[in-house]
């Protein structure tokens, strides 16, 4: 890869997505345990103000019980003033003889009132220890709905942030790839726009050569440079297609990647072997013929390189069911590591010294963007190789 580029990409925060995820992820949940923390602290604090009050509340009537003098201020200022506070004060039998603070249910008859107290009274057993009155009274409590509510907040704060942080990363995510698209239909729009002038150019000149008095000594150089210019014919269609809805139909996977084979073997090393099986020739796909002979390209390509120039590579065409087919490429490569499957697709990721690492990138989003299929590393050993996985949309009539 050329320094500019390493440079660019060294820094672009797509390179380390998953770094910056996982410190996002990392300062969420900081937050979140300090809002808890922040919260319970909180909680605990009223906890204790609440039991103090009841305290009070409890003193309040025992003071009243056995004095006379000043009856009004303990009523007025202690009693009634616990506003919040459910409470519950029992006999030594454990009967209910006063309460306050407790919202019974609208319309309900005094047998379903009393279920309700009984009811709020063992919850309250199991939350606080009960306050001695007298020796034949006691003082049941609970948190009041407001301290309750308090206690739940945190996380339903976390909750909805947490909604909300997956409705905007979703938008946004969905933003950045809109935006990806046109960029990518843009770029791929020029090219094919700007490789149409010379190709027709060039075109006119192998006409004329045809018919100038140097075609029959320069025959075989005209038909070889003719081929190349059809490649670029080839490639400026590529192009054209993969900035516009390309036409996706049933096409032979056999003779595509055929076809695609037998481009490839003059132009690779005679030291590279490339074998094609299949167990029927006339197994159909919806593909786009020229993008997916693009796929193939770039991906032999690729294992010619990871084989440095000297290998195999085996393709299987396989009908899986009727509605999927799988073509899979194997070579005899260093092979990938296992953490490295998924990042090699991503744009700007290669292991050449003179490469921009768009190869596998652009054959992934011709597969899912185009074909609605799949691509991917499906096995790979180190030192021993890797196979690529493709599975496309089968075609039912397909024989």
């Amino acid at each position: 890869m050329n320094k500019k580029f390493q440079d660019l990409t060294s820094l672009d925060l797509y390179q380390n997505r998953g770094k910056v995820k996982w410190a996002v992820f990392a300062f969420s949940v900081i937050i979140g345990l300090g809002s808890i923390y922040y919260t319970n602290t909180l909680v605990e604090e009223l906890k204790i103000r609440e039991k103090r009050q009841v305290d009070l509340y409890a003193e309040a009537l025992e003071y009243a019980s056995v004095n006379s003098d000043n009856l009004t201020f303990i009523f007025q200022v202690i009693i009634q003033e616990n506003k919040s506070i459910p409470v519950i004060t029992v006999n030594a039998e454990g009967e209910p003889i006063e309460y306050k603070n407790i919202n019974f249910k609208k319309n309900s008859t005094e047998a379903e009132q009393r279920q309700q107290l009984l009811d709020e009274l063992e919850t309250m057993r199991g939350l606080y220890d009960p306050i001695r009155l007298t020796d034949e009274a006691f003082i049941f409590y609970r948190n009041s709905d407001l301290l309750t509510r308090l206690q739940y907040y945190p996380y339903v704060q976390l909750s909805v942030i947490l909604v909300f942080g997956i409705l905007a990363y979703a938008f946004f995510n969905q933003s950045k790839v809109a935006e990806q698209n046109r960029l990518w239909a843009g770029l791929t729009k020029e090219t094919a726009h700007q490789l149409g002038t010379p190709l027709a150019s060039l075109m006119a000149w192998i006409d004329y050569l045809k018919n100038s008095p140097v075609y029959d000594e320069n025959q075989e150089v005209i038909v070889e440079i003719e081929k190349d210019i059809k490649k670029l014919t080839m490639v400026t269609e590529r192009f054209s297609n993969i900035g516009s809805s390309p036409v996706i139909r049933p096409e032979n996977v056999h003779q595509v990647i055929g076809d695609a084979i037998n481009y490839l073997r003059p132009r690779l090393s005679s030291k590279v072997s490339i074998e094609l099986n299949s167990h029927a020739e006339h197994i159909y796909a919806q593909m786009n013929r020229s993008l997916f002979e693009w796929v193939i390209e770039n991906i032999c390509k690729n294992a010619v390189d990871a084989m440095k120039g000297q290998g195999a590579i085996r393709i299987n065409i396989v009908k899986e069911s009727e509605k999927f087919v799988l073509v899979d490429i194997n070579d005899t490569g260093k092979g990938i590591e296992k953490k490295m499957f998924a990042k090699v697709f991503n744009p700007g990721f290669t292991t050449r010294q003179r490469g921009w690492g768009l190869g596998l990138t652009l054959a992934k989003r011709i597969i899912e963007g185009y074909h609605k299929g799949r691509i991917f590393v499906s096995s790979s050993e180190l030192g021993k190789g890797s196979t690529f996985r493709i599975v496309l949309l089968g075609v039912r009539d397909s024989a």
